[in-house]
């Protein structure tokens, strides 16, 4: 009875344990393509570091960009870096070499760096929204109204809502007992992806998780449409057709971002959450490009759309 006991005990105290490390298995279905799905991945991720990186440069060495535009796309494009380089490398080594696995704590900082970070993107497309907004509805206050206080102000609002929203997730999961398997059915540490292993009932971390995607997804989608509208308000009245094409010139190049960003993140959270038979390998697909796309597209798109970063571009 004793040593029965004893190895109750022991089987007990193990399962309900944190595990030493969880295996990410990457794209469901896909195992056998994973190998090959990594080369355009490799691709894209290059093209982040170099546009990213090169319009950090640019923007910090041209005096002219200096505005607030550019400081916004400036943090725009290191969110982009850190989004893609906390995810990628790691993905990358489970599509080529089959190294899966990743220690519980590296888990844990890999979900708080993704998920803080998103909503630090969500963030800042919010804030270039309302430069817009003030920049075609207020030209002459522009510069007064966001001021570099203001932009720093707004910009350190963006990033300390990011962390007070996002370390909780993590906290409640650190909290949490793990007696499943340890195998994440993803390419990276997804918050809801992690939950699915734990032990005991989870409601918690799920309706916390749908309260954080709606609180920012929310806010910042409202904000985003009502500066808009009354951009459009503004922009119908312009009295010359080439002022009203030049105003709308300057929106779209934010209006492709904001569109490459939201789609598939709100794709992959209500798949996680709400199952609407949507196959794994097309979720975890579109998960794994909502962390690769916009910060591929971000610095081309600017790049291109943007006259004066196109000039800087040119010259180098």
């Amino acid at each position: 009875i004793g040593e029965s006991q004893e190895g109750f005990m022991s089987l007990n105290s193990t399962a309900f344990s944190h595990p030493p490390y969880f295996l990410l298995i990457g794209i469901p279905g896909l195992e056998e393509e994973q190998f090959w799905i990594a080369f355009p991945f490799c691709i894209m991720y290059g093209i982040t570091l170099l546009g990213n990186i090169t319009l950090i440069l640019i923007i910090r060495a041209e005096p002219s960009l200096h505005e607030p535009m550019f400081f916004f796309l400036a943090m725009l494009a290191v969110t982009d870096l850190v989004l893609s380089t906390s995810t990628i490398p790691k993905m990358l080594s489970i599509f080529w070499l089959g190294s899966g696995e990743i220690g519980f704590l590296s888990c844990l900082t890999q979900m708080f760096f993704i998920h803080v970070f998103s909503t630090v993107e969500s963030g800042v497309l919010t804030a270039m929204a309302l430069d817009r907004f003030v920049a075609i509805c207020y030209p002459l206050r522009h510069s007064s109204i966001l001021s570099v206080p203001a932009v720093v102000a707004l910009v350190s609002v963006v990033l300390v809502r990011g962390v007070l929203l996002v370390s909780p997730v993590c906290i409640l999961l650190h909290r949490r007992h793990f007696c499943r398997h340890r195998v994440i059915a993803h390419s990276y540490c997804e918050h809801m992806a992690v939950v699915k292993l734990a032990c005991g009932d989870t409601r918690a971390n799920d309706i916390y998780g749908l309260f954080v995607v709606f609180v920012v997804v929310g806010t910042d989608l409202v904000l985003i449409s009502v500066s808009y509208a009354m951009i459009l308000r503004v922009v119908t009245r312009l009295p010359s057709r080439e002022a009203r094409r030049k105003a709308f010139s300057t929106c779209t190049s934010h209006l492709c971002v904001i569109l490459a960003f939201y789609t598939p993140a709100l794709f992959t959270c209500f798949a996680h959450h709400f199952r609407y038979g949507v196959p794994p390998s097309a979720h975890i697909m579109v998960a794994n490009l909502y962390l690769l796309l916009p910060p591929t597209l971000n610095p081309i798109v600017y790049g291109v759309r943007t006259q004066k970063l196109w000039d800087r571009v040119l010259i180098l």
